[in-house]
């Protein structure tokens, strides 16, 4: 069992300067044999989730705090002069409770007391301290700070108070050792004046980095942070190296007259129990009309509007059956309300003349069609259930919405209105460092001249092959890189440093699309912020403090409200049209076969075309000649980086310059849409139920394992596989062959949804330029 607990530490999130890396942190707490270990970042509470899964994963117990920022005076009052500074306090939650006081405290700061800092004030902290344990914190501690400023009577003071909101219990004094002149007499007077509390003593670290030789890097980062110089001699920096994550021994060697003090944070670590991810998800309560629960009104809904979509045709046994097990699987897993919800916001969009189209796997779903969230009939287009919501693997359905761009606020507007201001709230971003900005960033406060940071900017790839764009990896790609890495020892530095502060977290924003609604007040369940750079326009005036991933783990109901451009534009060409020719147009109505519009894009004028528009992809278009929808779906999903290499024989067999062949003749079903080339992601698993008895479900699980190249399953599949072909007749070397051809479609596979969906939309704006 380990000796010491760090119970004071910065990471990454505490945005420009911590330098600690959650994983790396992590790990390096188990190579120095430490049981647990807690995240205390500046103001905020952005990292904590990810924090928590992280330690353990490895084993190791996560503590969850913040070092939270105490006003001078109110947290609302906002004078220049007496409100500028604020006191640093660190808080470490003991139990559930503690946590959504933190979630509180860490919300409010940020909501109603930010002034230069996230601030809460004393009355605050007492009316939210249960649950918390407390510390006197660094020496921008209040305490700390109070002694150096106005004394050992007024510090004492301020101990009563602290002692008296927290409770002798529940409050530790704080100890640190640092290259700071004035830290061993502030530590004697601690631990004098803790005399008369009968105070527990806590020794920590502050750590701001986890190795000693990252106190460079840290240092880079705070001059990014204050826009300095590294060479600037007045500036904001630390003290030393040593705000690292010292091992046990090293802690002890630091105050071998107060081993209480290393003891109490395994006494801390003990008590602090929080359980952060809990089953299950967290969806608002859709008000049904009298007589109905959301699963009857769901049903409801649905066969009204199979009729709509449908008409005659509304009874076929093939819609039938498709509707009946969608809404089964809908049911079983718990959406019913997310369908509803979902559905209240589009009706809303329809009834306020606000067009919107779905992203995503979601046009995969009957129920989503006769519903109006989705505008491609998915029976037509081969496309699967299964792909949107598969029953083996219970995650959250993701319908993601576009909408025209000048009315996105007032979809906003409705959803705060009509779930609650306090449930409703933006999604946050963290912007990191990638290679051309961390070379820039490096390269500014290092003073290298910026005719020379530009240089080597330059020569960074655009795109690697199978690779992420990094510094390391475009060392390998690129010659014109590593020559300037070699050609000189400050260009060499630059590079090398460049590389070690890649993917550090640089700044919050706000996502362009996702908005979380809850079922409670959103502060139950999140740390909230205040609206981000370029978002303080939007009508929902709230941002979670955890970004989408993290939204996503914690069950809680995302929908996507991205703002398109193009949409605005079709409906307002849409308006001109009906003003001048009384023909009235929308997205439902649109044509989208007609012979004229195929054969203008085939000309290539594809200028203001969604999707289209573009010399590259005008280049295949005009080569291809489209005659159908189905050839403009292909090319939006072949037009990416690695698919793009079929293009050419996809227009070749097109226009039969080109033989098809299968490496087995059960392919041709499944394939002859595209020429025998694997396009979409759906014609994988229509092919492997087919060809191998798989069920939608397990297909889905096949294409999941394929895509995200997931060893250990891909070689259980791949048995699966080779048996289930056996029994359609199928010989295992031809099965294996095809099965590993197809492991290669992780490289280029598309989400047919997706690809229809804005196949449609390229369509229709084509259709209306055309006339």
């Amino acid at each position: 069992m380990s000796s010491f607990a760090h119970l004071h530490v910065h990471t990454e999130y505490s945005l420009l300067d911590g330098f600690s890396n959650i994983k790396k942190l992590i790990a390096k707490v188990k190579e120095l044999n430490m049981d647990s270990v807690a995240i205390t970042d500046h103001g905020t509470m952005f990292g904590v989730i990810e924090f928590y899964m992280a330690a353990k994963d490895a084993g190791v117990k996560p503590i969850i705090g913040l070092e939270t920022y105490v006003s001078a005076r109110r947290m609302t009052d906002r004078d220049s002069q007496k409100d500028k500074h604020s006191f640093h306090l660190l808080l470490l939650a003991e139990n559930e409770t503690g946590y959504k006081n933190l979630l509180k405290i860490a919300s409010a700061a940020q909501l109603e007391g930010f002034y230069y800092y996230p601030r809460v004030d004393h009355e605050f902290l007492a009316a939210h301290s249960e649950g918390l344990i407390a510390t006197t914190s660094c020496m921008s501690g209040e305490v700390p700070r109070t002694i150096l400023h106005k004394g050992v009577e007024a510090g004492r003071e301020m101990l009563d108070w602290y002692y008296n909101v927290f409770g002798a219990d529940n409050f530790f004094v704080e100890l640190q050792s640092h290259d700071i002149a004035e830290l061993p007499a502030l530590n004697k007077t601690l631990v004098d004046l803790g005399k008369r509390y009968n105070a527990k003593y806590i020794a920590t670290n502050d750590v701001h980095y986890i190795n000693r030789a990252d106190a460079r890097l840290q240092d880079i980062m705070l001059c990014i942070q204050t826009g300095s110089l590294v060479s600037d001699t007045n500036r904001m920096r630390m003290t030393g190296d040593s705000y690292y994550l010292r091992s046990p021994e090293e802690m002890a060697a630091l105050f071998p007259e107060k081993p209480d003090a290393l003891s109490n944070t395994l006494l801390i670590a003990d008590r602090c129990n929080v359980d952060l991810i809990k089953k299950g998800y967290h969806l608002p309560q859709f008000p049904v009309p009298e007589g109905f629960t959301a699963e009857t009104y769901l049903r409801r809904l649905c066969e009204e509007g199979l009729v709509i979509q449908y008409g005659a045709k509304a009874n076929a046994p093939e819609i039938r059956e498709r509707l009946n097990y969608e809404l089964g699987i809908i049911h079983q897993m718990g959406f019913d309300a997310y369908f509803l919800i979902v559905w209240d916001l589009c009706r809303f969009s329809r009834e306020n003349n606000v067009w919107y189209n779905t992203r995503g796997s979601g046009a995969g779903s009957i129920v989503a069609y006769s519903l109006q969230i989705s505008l491609i009939e998915p029976l037509g287009h081969k496309l699967l259930f299964e792909r949107f919501l598969n029953p083996n693997r219970i995650s959250m359905p993701d319908i993601d919405l576009d909408i025209q761009d000048d009315k996105r606020a007032l979809i906003m507007e409705y959803c705060a209105r009509q779930y609650g201001a306090d449930k409703v709230a933006q999604i946050i971003t963290f912007g990191t460092l990638g290679a051309r900005a961390a070379l820039r960033d490096v390269g500014r406060v290092m003073d290298i001249p910026l005719s020379e940071v530009d240089r080597v900017s330059k020569t960074v790839p655009a795109v690697i092959p199978d690779k992420p764009v990094t510094v390391l990896n475009s060392l390998e790609a690129s010659d014109q890189f590593r020559a300037i890495y070699n050609e000189s020892d400050y260009m060499h530095d630059l590079i090398d440093t460049a590389a070690r502060m890649e993917g550090v977290a640089r700044n919050a924003g706000t996502h362009a699309a996702g908005v979380v609604i809850t079922d409670v007040p959103m502060v139950d369940y999140i740390p909230l912020h205040r609206p981000t750079s370029g978002s303080e326009e939007s009508p929902i005036k709230t941002v979670t403090q955890f970004e989408m991933k993290i939204v996503d783990k914690l069950g809680l109901l995302k929908v996507d409200f991205l703002g398109l451009s193009t949409l605005t534009i079709m409906q307002r060409a849409c308006d001109l049209i009906k003003d001048r020719h009384n023909v009235i147009l929308n997205l439902h109505n649109i044509p989208l076969d007609d012979p004229e519009t195929f054969e203008v894009l085939g000309r290539g004028h594809t200028a203001g075309v969604f999707q289209l528009e573009g010399n590259g992809m005008t280049r295949y278009i005009t080569q291809m000649k489209p005659e159908n929808l189905s050839n403009i779906i292909a090319m939006v999903a072949l037009f990416r980086p690695g698919p793009m290499e079929f293009i050419p024989s996809y227009i070749k067999r097109l226009h039969n310059e080109e033989p098809v062949s299968y490496r087995h003749p059960k392919m041709e079903e499944f394939f002859s849409e595209t020429f025998g080339i694997p396009i979409y992601q759906e014609q994988l698993m229509l092919a492997v139920m087919g060809m191998a008895g798989y069920t939608a479900a397990d297909a889905d699980d096949f294409r999941k394992a394929i895509s995200k190249k997931l060893a250990a399953e891909i070689e259980k599949h791949k048995a699966k596989f080779v048996k289930g072909a056996g029994e359609k007749g199928i010989d295992e070397p031809t099965a294996m062959a095809i099965f590993t051809e197809w492991e290669n479609f992780a490289r280029y596979g598309f989400n047919k949804s997706h690809a229809a969906d804005y196949g449609v939309v390229a369509v229709e704006t084509a259709y209306l330029k055309t006339h």
